[in-house]
C-alpha cells in the first residue's frame, strides 16, 4: 500500500515577541500519523497503566469504507502496560467493527458508541462482558483521544 502525503499538514504560528515559531501538526483521524500520535500518549498515560494491573483486555477496532479504505488498529491493556497500534490485536479478546461514518461521529462526540452499536452501526464480536467489565480503561483512554483531537483532521 502506497503511503500518501496528504495525511498530514503543518502550520507555523508566529510571535510577535520574535520567539521561534510554534509548530501545530493536523493529522487525519486514522492515518498512521494518527495512530503513531496516539500510541504514544498511551504508553506515557499513567492512568491507562495503572488501569492494566488490575484489568486485561485486547481489543481490535476496525473501520472499514474510509478515505483511505479499511483501517484496523489495536488497545492492548494487560500486566501493567497499555499499548495502541496499528493492525488487529495481539491477543483479541473484542473486535469492534464500524463504518468511516460511524467512527467520526463517535470521535467528534456527534454520536454515542452505544447508541449506535444499539442501531447496528457498530459490530462487537468476542468477549462482551469482558469489554463492559473494562469500561473505566475506555474513560480513561477517551482523555487519551483528547490530547490529539485538536490537532485532527475528520476528512
Amino acid at each position: 500500500k502506497q503511503l500518501r502525503a496528504v495525511n498530514s499538514t503543518r502550520s507555523a504560528s508566529y510571535s510577535p515577541h520574535g520567539e521561534f515559531p510554534r509548530q501545530t501538526m493536523h493529522m487525519r483521524y486514522l492515518s498512521l500519523e494518527w495512530i503513531e500520535a496516539l500510541a504514544k500518549n498511551v504508553a506515557a498515560n499513567e492512568g491507562l497503566k495503572a488501569l492494566a494491573r488490575d484489568h486485561s483486555i485486547d481489543v481490535t477496532q476496525v473501520v472499514t469504507d474510509g478515505p483511505e479504505g479499511t483501517v484496523t488498529y489495536y488497545l492492548s491493556v494487560r500486566d501493567g502496560q497499555a499499548t495502541f497500534g496499528s493492525g488487529p490485536a495481539p491477543q483479541e479478546d473484542v473486535q469492534m467493527e464500524q463504518s468511516w461514518d460511524s467512527a467520526v461521529a463517535v470521535a467528534t462526540g456527534a454520536a454515542n458508541a452505544q447508541d449506535l452499536f444499539i442501531q447496528g452501526q457498530v459490530r462487537i464480536t468476542g468477549d462482551v462482558q469482558k469489554l463492559i467489565s473494562s469500561e473505566p480503561v475506555f474513560a480513561a483512554l477517551n482523555e487519551v483521544f483528547e490530547t490529539v483531537r485538536a490537532q485532527t483532521q475528520y476528512v
